[in-house]
């Protein structure tokens, strides 16, 4: 399951959006969302927006640090999720994520299996190779998803 904590509203509203629709589809989510108002998925969003993001459980690899780093700059990664990795607006926060989360997200991209909002997630993900979903999936979850 993802942390909602920290996360962009708007994120998290379009996600809820897509998983009524049908875009998206979770066995867990999908139902929950099935009978979501528009209000009530902004006022969900504004509520886990709000929450504080807690320090990260995972620790990333010391090898993986700076092949992480690099993989998020070269795969401009950084471009849209924010210098940090918080994300912006409807894009969502990586930073402390949860680990095998994102494994399984990057791996749905890849294969396009996952929703993809605009086509930037599966572009950018169709490049990366097992290796890379691991170390980034590694990285990302160790970085303290906290704002300044």
């Amino acid at each position: 399951m993802p942390s909602l904590a920290g996360q962009p509203a708007q994120f998290i509203s379009l996600q809820l959006f897509m998983f009524r629709e049908g875009n998206r589809k979770d066995p867990q989510m999908s139902p929950m969302a099935a009978s979501l108002s528009n209000g009530d998925m902004n006022e969900l969003a504004a509520y886990f927006s709000k929450q504080k993001s807690t320090a990260p459980s995972h620790k990333t690899t010391p090898e993986n640090t700076a092949a992480g780093r690099h993989l998020t700059e070269q795969h401009h990664c950084v471009q849209c999720h924010g210098p940090a990795l918080l994300g912006l607006q409807h894009i969502p926060r990586l930073a402390g994520q949860q680990f095998a989360y994102l494994k399984t997200q990057l791996r749905g991209f890849k294969a396009k299996t996952r929703a993809d909002f605009d086509g930037n997630m599966t572009s950018a993900a169709e490049l990366l190779s097992d290796t890379d979903i691991e170390i980034l999936a590694d990285y990302l979850s160790g970085l303290t998803p906290a704002r300044n």
